[in-house]
């Protein structure tokens, strides 16, 4: 006598017959998840390997407010394919924002800080975002973000000044939040961050601040594939922020000349 399962739930199905209630409810199940399966037809919208990325952004404080660099190139995997592009942004009234990593989600962000601005904006209550609360709101959105396994693949660093007080701030794409009087990303936290902690002084003053970060760029340009010479400075001080047009940093190649191994060419 062949033994049957009574105690198994019949969801209104017939399992009278059935020698195995629980493996056949479990095949009609794995049927009916085929059926609905919708096949793919979009692209995927979650950022597991970049593709379109940045290299480093610098950042220094001086006595004045803050600067902070960046280059105009994002890389398609290893190729300099777009040499043109802002990895810096106005955000509000007195904050800034560099950003390297993947392009795609820092223009997804600025889209949602636009959006925060605005909505702070609509209160007409007279109060204006704090860098450091906007520093504390992309925070939680990237650890949020990754809570979720969809991560934005950035690194920002965030600068402000308001009340007469400078902000410098960075975040990661796992929301792990830090302040410093000198901040880099990418490749520049190995290379050029040394050199402006070295550099750096409390009174140091904007012509010395610039002369770093274009000393720090131009370093970066020699020893990062992933960096060119075409860049852009941006500032915060008490009038507010200034972010220049993109330009070019004078290169020396010459130095062959002095290495062994290298004649000079005639």
């Amino acid at each position: 006598m062949q033994h049957r399962f009574t105690n198994a739930p019949s969801y209104g199905l017939d399992f009278s017959n059935s020698l195995d209630p629980w493996k056949d409810m479990k095949q009609l199940w794995t049927e009916a998840a085929a059926d609905k399966i919708a096949p793919v037809t979009g692209p995927s919208t979650r950022t597991l390997d970049p593709i379109t990325t940045g290299t480093s952004v610098l950042a220094i404080q001086y006595k004045d407010g803050v600067m902070l660099t960046a280059d105009t190139l994002v890389s398609y995997g290893s190729l300099a394919r777009f040499r043109s592009c802002s990895r810096i942004k106005k955000v509000g009234e007195y904050t800034i924002l560099g950003a390297s990593g993947e392009y795609s989600d820092f223009q997804s962000t600025s889209v949602m800080l636009d959006e925060l601005i605005d909505r702070d904006h609509a209160y007409e209550d007279g109060a204006k975002l704090h860098p450091h609360e906007i520093f504390s709101y992309l925070g939680r959105v990237m650890y949020g973000r990754r809570n979720k396994f969809d991560p934005l693949w950035n690194q920002y660093i965030l600068a402000g000044f308001r009340d007469g007080k400078s902000f410098l701030g960075q975040v990661d794409l796992y929301g792990t939040a830090f302040q410093d009087s000198t901040l880099a990303t990418g490749y520049g936290a190995h290379i050029a961050r040394p050199l402006m902690r070295k550099a750096y002084r409390p009174d140091l003053s904007e012509e010395e601040a610039r002369k770093v970060l274009e000393d720090c760029m131009r370093v970066m340009f020699y020893r990062d594939a992933r960096t060119i010479n075409k860049i852009q400075l941006a500032k915060v001080t008490a009038e507010g922020v200034v972010v220049s047009e993109p330009y070019s940093l004078a290169t020396e190649w010459t130095y062959n000349e002095i290495a062994l191994g290298y004649p000079r060419p005639e």
